[in-house]
């Protein structure tokens, strides 16, 4: 089963090969495409399994990556795209470091996964993102607590290319039925809020003449 969304992603990812899986998840895909907000289902490697149209649209302006695309692998495009903070508003300190923490879990949880030693491998290639990762991280999570890097129910800052929404903010909602959990996947939703208007210049009185 390939990428399910507008187009067709460069590689096949695992996939169940319980036909009934399948069935589910090419009917979830549907079910995705109903929903008029960016919406995307990962796996524990945030691998993109199942993305919708909305989704595709939000980041319909990023440049070519060869692993940092956002419907291949949105843990990938957050830390390692040139183009995300287009996107990702605040990136750094909104986006990049609760991914990081998330990462740091999963690995504590699952460490000799190949998919999620290879990001370390490339974090560690990276100075700054190394230190981030080493020190900046843990000092984060003690500043702004534990609760700061969970994305359910998170509001942060995006740049929409659509200019009807433009500078905005999404709130994330994770709703995984008990049978995307079972097969080890996490859907996420980015609840669009109203665009950020600039405040409007407080209004002159006019006197009448007399």
């Amino acid at each position: 089963m390939a990428y399910q969304a507008g187009g067709q992603r460069s590689e096949l990812r695992p996939v169940p090969e319980c036909p009934e899986a399948q069935a589910y998840l090419e009917d979830y895909a549907a079910l995705l495409q109903a929903v008029p907000f960016p919406s995307v289902v990962v796996d524990h490697a945030w691998d993109v399994v199942v993305a919708n149209s909305a989704f595709e649209t939000l980041f319909r302006g990023v440049g070519p990556h060869p692993t940092a695309m956002p419907w291949d692998n949105f843990l990938r495009f957050v830390l390692f795209h040139p183009d995300a903070g287009t996107v990702l508003g605040e990136h750094e300190p909104r986006w990049c470091l609760p991914m990081l923490a998330h990462f740091a879990a999963a690995l504590e949880r699952q460490g000799q996964d190949h998919r999620l030693q290879a990001i370390r491998r490339e974090i560690a290639q990276d100075p700054i993102m190394e230190a981030a990762y080493r020190h900046g991280l843990p000092h984060w999570i003690r500043a702004v607590g534990e609760a700061a890097v969970e994305h359910d129910g998170a509001v942060r800052p995006l740049l929409h290319p659509d200019p009807r929404w433009g500078a905005t903010d999404c709130r994330i909602v994770g709703e995984t039925p008990k049978t995307l959990q079972d097969l080890g996947y996490t859907r996420l939703t980015l609840v669009l809020r109203e665009p950020r208007r600039a405040a409007s210049a407080p209004r002159r009185r006019v006197r009448a003449r007399r």
